[in-house]
């Protein structure tokens, strides 16, 4: 006796679709079970061969804010005074090295791009130069520099410029590549030379990408400007470190009291500019 309103054709259909979707995630959860699992196992092996107590992790917070407590607060105001020029120093350093390697980067971005060089020999080889520029940390740069020509203002400031370039490079050169590509097609075919290709046809669209990223960078240089001095290399850093070695811990707060002010007010400013020119 068949029930009335049942469709025998529906359920067996209904069934070969719901099966195959049950093969197919099982693959999919076993992957994901297993990336976790794998993911678990490194944490543990990295604590095990570190020799670290994953508690120590938990009460080092506690410590570090008694301390800082104790030793860092007040700040000592007397040292702002003396430390103005250092200060002035650390955004200069920022300036100088943000807008120097801008004009640079400009060209290697050209000579990386795949749609304004056609020679691959040529983009292969700046490519791996910019590479090797990006990919050394800032920190390691002013570390060898101080070596090479000793502390100074003038170590900072090369430091923070091949860094910058290596990061500028690569993203102008992303952002020539990602210029919708019709209009320079459009002036090569009609014989337009190189130079009238990149006057009208590239740096009107590409305007608004370099102000971006040149602004982002001028951001995070003032933070490495910083970094570098605890290497001997000017700005901040230096100070701020000496102060540290020095244990006078309530000047160091002032300094690095007033570091935050300065990164904080680029930051506000950066991204100020940033929806005013969107």
């Amino acid at each position: 006796m068949a029930f009335s309103g049942f469709d025998q054709n529906v359920v067996p259909s209904e069934m070969n679709q719901v099966i195959p979707l049950a093969k197919k995630d099982s693959p999919a959860r076993i992957k994901m079970w297993l990336t976790i699992g794998f993911i678990a196992a490194l944490i543990v092996a990295s604590f095990i061969h570190l020799s670290v107590n994953p508690l120590d992790i938990l009460t080092a917070p506690p410590t570090m804010l008694t301390f800082m407590a104790d030793n860092f607060f007040p700040p000592n105001t007397e040292i702002v005074a003396n430390s103005l020029p250092v200060i002035i120093e650390t955004f200069f350093f920022a300036v100088i090295a943000t807008y120097v390697s801008a004009v640079i980067s400009f060209t290697l971005g050209i000579l990386m791009s795949e749609r304004l060089n056609r020679h691959a020999v040529v983009r292969r080889g700046v490519r791996y130069f910019v590479a090797f520029l990006r990919n050394i940390p800032v920190i390691i740069w002013g570390s060898l520099l101080v070596f090479i020509f000793g502390i100074g203002n003038i170590v900072g400031l090369i430091a923070l410029t091949i860094a910058t370039m290596g990061f500028l490079s690569r993203s102008y050169a992303e952002s020539m590549n990602d210029i919708a590509g019709e209009r320079l097609e459009a002036m090569y075919a009609s014989g337009a030379s190189y130079m009238q290709i990149l006057v009208h046809g590239l740096i009107p669209e590409f305007m608004p990408a370099w102000l971006n990223w040149t602004l982002f960078s001028f951001e995070i240089n003032i933070r490495a400007s910083a970094i570098l001095g605890m290497v001997g290399a000017g700005g901040m850093g230096m100070l701020i470190n000496s102060q540290m070695n020095l244990r006078n811990f309530r000047s160091a707060s002032m300094l690095i009291m007033i570091l935050v002010g300065m990164i904080l007010i680029t930051e506000f400013t950066v991204g100020f500019l940033r929806r005013k020119m969107t």
